[in-house]
């Protein structure tokens, strides 16, 4: 039992994965009044109407290039020193020992070299350097096609997509969301990742890549909590 504990605590779990796609959104009800009851003509038909994404469930391709990257650099150097003496030669009229060599029972504890000295002198040094230096380096790019799961008051799509690829059990899940305005999108329907508001890109791992790549959860707690 031991034995099957330690060996399950050193596997590596699976990865976070994002949540699955959300369902298609019901169309709501028009209730916009026809200029004709009896008319072919629809008031949310465009004569001169394209094929890009304004409604809700409509698809739209996202070619989604980013490449992110940054550094940063900090340096620290302190130092502090100080000295402090202190001695006592006078107190109300009394000698430096209090008077305390004619105190009975204790003059024959101070005399001689044995003389009480109230006197104190202390030094104290600190110093501290650190320093730290990081690099981060990403870049993405795929294709994916989203769904508009909203459309805003002023017109503005709310998109979601999700693409799982499966290559030797190992799984690739991208997953993006967003906000664009219909102007962004092109004539072919597609747009942009960098024309995405508040976008957020998830592409994770799931498989034999990403066990390998992260230790154990034990390992992981010894870490945490190894003070050396």
């Amino acid at each position: 039992m031991l034995v099957m504990l330690m060996i399950f605590s050193c596997a590596t779990p699976s990865a976070k994965l994002p949540p699955p796609p959300p369902k298609y959104v019901e169309n709501t009800v028009d209730t916009t009044a026809h200029s004709s009851l009896n008319s072919l003509w629809s008031d949310n038909g465009n004569l001169f109407e394209d094929r890009k994404a304004r409604r809700l469930n409509d698809l739209v391709t996202i070619n989604v290039v980013e490449s992110l990257s940054g550094s940063g650099k900090a340096d620290t150097d302190t130092s502090r020193e100080s000295n402090l003496d202190f001695e006592l030669t006078n107190f109300l009229g009394m000698n430096k020992d209090f008077n305390l060599h004619n105190v009975f029972g204790l003059k024959d504890l101070f005399k001689g070299e044995n003389v009480f000295d109230p006197s104190i002198s202390t030094t104290s040094k600190s110093k501290h350097k650190g320093a730290g230096d990081t690099n981060r380096e990403g870049t993405l790019i795929a294709t994916v096609t989203a769904k508009v799961i909203e459309v805003m008051p002023n017109g503005n799509l709310i998109l979601e997509g999700r693409k799982e690829l499966t290559i030797n059990n190992e799984k690739q899940i991208l997953v993006l969301s967003g906000m664009v305005r219909p102007d962004d999108i092109s004539s072919a329907n597609t747009i942009l990742s960098s024309k995405i508001a508040d976008a957020q890109v998830y592409y994770v791992g799931d498989g034999v890549i990403q066990e390998k790549q992260s230790p154990g959860w034990m390992v992981r707690a010894l870490d945490y909590i190894w003070p050396f």
